[in-house]
Parts: C-alpha cells; sequence; structure tokens
C-alpha cells in the first residue's frame, strides 16, 4: 500500500533508483506500512557501531540510552532526545531526505542499515 504522505512517496521513488542496493532495501522498509517501520534506540546504535559508522534507520531513532563515541546516524525521523545526544557525543543528524543529495560523502566510510 502507498503512502499519502507525497514526501515519502517522492524519497522512496528517489531510493528506488539509486545504484546501490543498501538504497533499494530502504525504499522497500518505507514503502511498508508506517506501523512496520523500526524504531531504534540510541543503546543499540552504540552496541553496534563504531566511531565515525554511518547509521541508517528507515524509520525512528529514540533517545533511550546514551552515545558514547561520534556517528552520523541518517533516519527518517528523530526524536528530541535522540538529536541531542547523538550531537551532544560529537555526531551528526541527517535526514534521509538530506542524504540521498550528499551520497558521495558515504565514500570509504563504513555504512551500517539497522532495522530491529
Amino acid at each position: 500500500m502507498a503512502s499519502t504522505n507525497i514526501m515519502l512517496r517522492k524519497l522512496v521513488h528517489t531510493l528506488e533508483k539509486q545504484k546501490k542496493s543498501l538504497w533499494r532495501t530502504v525504499a522497500e522498509e518505507l514503502s511498508s506500512s508506517s506501523r512496520k517501520r523500526p524504531y531504534i534506540n540510541l543503546y543499540k546504535i552504540n552496541k553496534y557501531s563504531k566511531p565515525n559508522d554511518i547509521i541508517i534507520v528507515p524509520g525512528k531513532v529514540l533517545g533511550i540510552g546514551s552515545l558514547d563515541h561520534p556517528v552520523t546516524v541518517v533516519a527518517l525521523s528523530f526524536s528530541k532526545t535522540a538529536k541531542e545526544k547523538i550531537e551532544k557525543s560529537g555526531g551528526k543528524v541527517m535526514s534521509l531526505y538530506k542524504a540521498i543529495q550528499e551520497l558521495k560523502d558515504f565514500k570509504g566510510k563504513t555504512v551500517r542499515l539497522m532495522k530491529q
């Protein structure tokens, strides 16, 4: 079922046209029902990432837990506390919309997709 959010539909369409399979996987996740999209807490990002990794979440990032190293987190949306904690740890917060425009910045870095 297609989303009624026109911006989300455009994002999915743009992701589907990308050459990397990672972006097509993200598009597939975003195409599903909003209830099925992942909610990832900061403690999980902290556990499964290394400093300066790029973490992609095809859903929402929540602020439960802490982050003890800088990472760039790319997600559909963020809670207010998650944004604050990521920036406080020296990391960057980036929306999926902006990440698509800055794809060249990901070259040579470790990119991880977190779904559950």
